[in-house]
């Protein structure tokens, strides 16, 4: 069973500043033949994955097709096009922008930094901007698992399954890098502290440091806190809290470490593409694309310290 997502809202067929995520499931949704406009729907994973998976989503494309500007999160995602090989798509340093099939039915997941490593024997660099068959990496079992889920009829049995799998191999795989695990917490933005201080506290050199990143995350120590950084802002922004309304775009900024808003606007075109502005749209608790993200950033709130 799935926790209930967000709320269900057409994705538009255009490049925005978010992805353009996924979509309800109730009739069989076999791949193709699917003439509906695009929805999606982005869940909170299964309890046994939340250590390892900020969020789960299922996306219908229109009939007519459409645009996704993938953000730079971190993490790790697979995903999978029922009908189609599982891929998988490394950290991300930049947005990477691709068009969608048409009435495709998309399963993913996406992993928080470091989570995958363990399912994984390749170094997460090898794998930074690039989107690879997942069976490079499992091998036959991850193309009899893609045969499962497009024989699956349903989105949500698919996505229950590759939830499934995914911690079925999370139970036998070897225990995370736990000093990765403890450099995540502290470069999450409520804890602001430059890199130098954080490998101090963790009793290693900065190049020991980078050298664990490499391995277990993909990006450096610097790139992923202003992944998370930025991460946090949107997380903010989209909560729709009452104090997100009324306070500044600087207002939020500042919280989550930036110095003004021109940093913001800096990083967000250096990991994005575009600025906070086109990124959010008009409203400021909503990404440009009309989306609700909260599954997916609810869990950086509770860190955000709140304005007294």
């Amino acid at each position: 069973m799935q926790t209930p997502g967000a709320r269900v809202r057409p994705a538009r067929g255009r490049s925005t500043g978010e992805p353009v995520y996924p979509g309800t499931v109730g009739n069989d949704d076999r791949a193709g033949g699917y003439d509906e406009p695009g929805t999606y729907d982005e869940q909170l994973p299964h309890p046994d994955l939340r250590h390892a998976v900020r969020t789960v989503w299922i996306q219908r494309v229109a009939a007519d097709g459409a645009v996704q500007r993938h953000l730079p999160t971190g993490g790790i995602e697979l995903q999978a096009t029922l009908g189609r090989p599982i891929r998988l798509l490394g950290p991300l340093t930049c947005a990477r922008v691709e068009p969608l099939e048409p009435g495709a039915i998309i399963i993913g997941i996406r992993f928080w930094p470091g989570a995958f490593a363990p399912l994984s024997a390749v170094p997460a660099r090898e794998l930074t901007d690039q989107v690879v068959p997942l069976a490079q990496l499992w091998g036959g079992s991850a193309v009899r698992l893609g045969d499962q889920l497009a024989r699956s009829g349903r989105a949500d049995r698919a996505l229950q399954l590759l939830q499934d799998t995914v911690i079925s191999r999370l139970r036998r795989a070897p225990t995370a890098d736990r000093l990765i695990t403890e450099a995540v917490r502290r470069l999450m933005p409520w804890r602001p502290a430059a890199v130098a201080t954080i490998a101090s506290e963790l009793s290693i050199s900065e190049s020991q440091l980078r050298r664990r990143f490499d391995r277990g995350i993909g990006t450096s120590p610097k790139t992923l806190q202003r992944t998370l950084r930025l991460q946090g802002y949107l997380s903010l922004a989209q909560a729709g809290a009452d104090d997100a309304r009324t306070l500044r775009v600087t207002d939020l900024a500042a919280r989550v470490g930036y110095t003004d808003q021109p940093h913001l606007t800096h990083e967000c075109m250096r990991l994005t593409g575009v600025t906070p502005r086109r990124l959010l749209g008009t409203d400021r608790d909503r990404c440009g694309c009309g989306h609700d993200h909260a599954a997916s950033y609810r869990p950086f709130l509770g860190g955000i310290p709140q304005p007294r």
